[in-house]
C-alpha cells in the first residue's frame, strides 16, 4: 500500500467508541483539573499557611504553561503523530498530578502546576484533532457532536468530584488523575490510531514559543506581585520585560515563515473584533470562577461541596442550549446574541457581588448565577462560530487554537489584576469581612469587562458574509455541534480533514484507522 490514508472509522464500530473514549477521558482529566482546584483554594492555602498570591499562583502557574504551550502543542501532534503526543502529555499530566499531590509547601505545588499546564499543552489539541483525523467525514459532526457532550458532562460533574474530594483531602484532587491516566494510555495504545498532517511545517515555532511563554510569564509576576508587595524596580523591570517579549513575539510571528499565530488573521477585523470579546469575556470568568468559590467558603460558610455544586447551573445551561444559541446566532449573526449575553451576564455578575454571608443556596446563590449562566449562554456558541466563520476551513484548526490561547491568557491576567484593583492581598482570604468587601468590587470589575465586551459586539461584529470554500461535502462540522460548556476557554476546532500516517516500512500495514 502507498500514500497516505483517508480517515476510516464510522460512529457505532468498537474501535469508533473506544477513540471517542479515551479523547474524551483525555481532554476531561485537563479540564476538571481547571475547575476543581479552585474548590481546594481555601484547604491549599490554610494548610500551607500561604499569602493570597500564593493561591494565585497556584491557579495561574497551570494556566500560564498551558497557554503558552497550547498551540506549540498542536503543532508537535501534527508532526509527530497525534496519539504519541496525546499520550506523552497524559503521562506528564500524571507525573505533574503526582507532584502536586504529594507538595509539602506553595512553592512546590506551583512548580508542579506549572508542569501539569505542559502536559495540558501537549494532550489537550490532540484530543479533539484525535476525532478528525479518525472519522471518515460522514461521521466526523457526530463524533465531535458525541465528544462535546460527554465533555459537558464531565464539566458538570467536575464541582461534585472537587468539592467531595476537598472535603476528605484536597491532595486526592491531583492523585485521582492517577489511575485515569493509566487507563486513558492502555485503550490509546490498544485502540487509538496514529495520525499526523503531512502538510505540517518543516520546522517548530520555538522563538515565538518562548518569547510567548516569558511575555505572560512576565506580565502575570508582575501584576501579581504589584498587588502583595507593591511596585519596586524588580515588579517595574520584570513588567517591561514582560512586555517587550510580548512585543518581540509579535514580530517573530510576522516575519516566521512557519508561524505560531499566522498573523494575517488578523487582518480580517471580524476575528480581531471576535477576539477582543473573547478577552474581555474571559477575563470576567477568570475572576469569578476563582473568587467566587472562595467566598462561598470564607463568607458565606460553605462546604467545599456546597460551593463547588454552586457553579452547576452554568454548565447544565450551556450543555442544554448551547446547540440552539447557535443556530440563533446563525440566523441573526452574532452581533444580537453575544451583545445582549454580555449585557444579561454583566448583570448576573452584578447579583453576584451581592452575594454575603446571609446568603441562602437557594435564592441567594443559584439565582444570580443563573441568571449569568443564560447571559453566557447566548454567547459562547455564536462567539466561536464567528471565529470559524472568520477564517478559510484551512485555517480553521489554528484561528480556533488562537481564539482558545487568547482566551486562557485572558483568563491568567485576569487572577493577576482583579484581585489586586479589587484589593485583595496578602492574607485577606482569612478575613470574611476584608474579603468579602474585595470580592464585592471584584465583581463590579467583572461586570464592567462584560458591558465592555457587549460594547465591542455592538460595534464591529457583524454577519460573516464569506462562505467556506474549501471543506469537502459533509466535513465541515458546525459550532453548534460542539459548543459545550466552555467555562475553561473555547473548544479547539478540529481543523479541514487530516491524513493518517503512511505504511509502515517494510510491513505493508497502514498506520492509519480501519474499522
Amino acid at each position: 500500500m502507498t500514500g497516505v490514508d483517508r480517515p476510516e472509522l464510522r460512529m457505532g464500530t468498537p474501535r469508533g467508541r473506544w477513540v471517542l473514549f479515551t479523547t474524551v477521558l483525555g481532554s476531561g482529566l485537563a479540564m476538571l483539573d481547571a475547575t476543581v482546584v479552585n474548590v481546594a483554594l481555601g484547604r491549599i492555602g490554610a494548610e500551607f499557611d500561604a499569602g493570597f498570591s500564593g493561591l494565585q499562583w497556584t491557579v495561574n502557574a497551570y494556566t500560564l504553561t498551558l497557554a503558552s504551550l497550547i498551540l506549540l502543542g498542536g503543532s508537535l501532534g501534527d508532526r509527530f503523530g497525534r496519539r504519541r503526543v496525546f499520550v506523552v502529555g497524559v503521562v506528564w499530566f500524571a507525573v505533574a498530578s503526582l507532584l502536586c499531590g504529594v507538595a509539602q509547601n506553595i512553592e512546590m505545588l506551583v512548580a508542579a502546576r506549572a508542569l501539569q499546564g505542559v502536559g495540558g499543552a501537549l494532550l489537550t489539541p490532540g484530543s479533539l484533532a484525535i476525532i478528525s483525523a479518525s472519522f471518515r467525514g460522514s461521521d466526523r459532526a457526530a463524533a465531535v457532536g458525541a465528544w462535546s457532550g460527554l465533555g459537558g458532562i464531565a464539566g458538570a460533574v467536575g464541582p461534585f468530584l472537587g468539592g467531595w474530594l476537598v472535603e476528605w483531602s484536597w491532595r486526592a484532587v491531583f492523585l485521582v488523575n492517577l489511575p485515569v491516566a493509566v487507563l486513558i494510555v492502555v485503550v490509546a495504545a490498544r485502540h487509538v490510531p496514529e495520525s499526523r498532517d503531512p502538510d505540517a511545517a518543516p520546522r517548530l515555532d520555538l522563538a515565538g514559543t518562548a518569547l510567548a511563554v516569558l511575555g505572560l510569564a512576565g506580565l502575570t509576576y508582575s501584576l501579581t506581585a504589584a498587588g502583595e508587595q507593591g511596585v519596586d524596580t524588580l515588579v517595574l523591570s520584570v513588567g517591561v520585560a514582560g512586555v517587550l517579549a510580548l512585543a518581540g513575539f509579535v514580530l517573530v510571528e510576522r516575519r516566521s515563515t512557519h508561524p505560531l499565530v499566522p498573523m494575517t488573521l488578523f487582518r480580517n477585523r471580524q476575528f480581531s473584533a471576535a477576539n477582543a470579546v473573547t478577552l474581555m469575556i474571559y477575563a470576567a470568568l477568570g475572576g469569578l470562577f476563582v473568587l467566587l468559590v472562595l467566598q462561598l467558603q470564607i463568607v458565606v460558610g460553605f462546604s467545599p461541596l456546597q460551593a463547588g455544586a454552586a457553579l452547576l447551573p452554568v454548565t447544565v445551561l450551556m450543555l442544554v442550549f448551547s446547540a440552539g444559541a447557535g443556530r440563533l446566532g446563525q440566523r441573526l449573526g452574532p452581533r444580537i446574541p453575544i451583545t445582549a449575553g454580555t449585557l444579561i451576564a454583566a448583570g448576573g455578575l452584578v447579583l453576584i457581588s451581592r452575594i454575603g454571608a446571609d446568603a441562602s443556596f437557594a435564592v441567594g446563590v443559584l439565582v444570580p448565577v443563573i441568571v449569568f449562566g443564560c447571559g453566557l449562554t447566548l454567547v459562547v456558541a455564536p462567539l466561536t462560530s464567528t471565529v470559524l466563520d472568520s477564517a478559510s476551513d484551512r485555517h480553521a484548526g489554528v484561528a480556533s487554537g488562537v481564539n482558545n490561547a487568547i482566551a486562557r491568557a485572558a483568563g491568567l491576567l485576569a487572577v493577576a489584576v482583579i484581585p489586586v484593583a479589587a484589593g485583595i492581598t496578602g492574607e485577606d482570604y482569612t478575613d470574611p469581612a476584608a474579603f468579602g468587601a474585595g470580592f464585592r468590587t471584584a465583581m463590579l470589575i467583572s461586570a464592567a469587562m462584560m458591558v465592555l465586551a457587549a460594547v465591542l459586539a455592538a460595534a464591529f461584529l457583524r454577519r460573516p458574509g464569506a462562505e467556506p470554500d474549501e471543506a469537502e461535502p459533509g466535513n465541515r462540522i458546525r459550532p453548534d455541534s460542539y459548543a459545550q460548556c466552555a467555562i475553561t476557554g473555547p473548544q479547539i476546532h478540529p481543523g479541514p480533514p487530516v491524513a493518517a500516517l503512511p505504511p509502515e516500512p517494510g510491513t505493508g500495514r497502514g498506520g492509519g484507522p480501519t474499522d
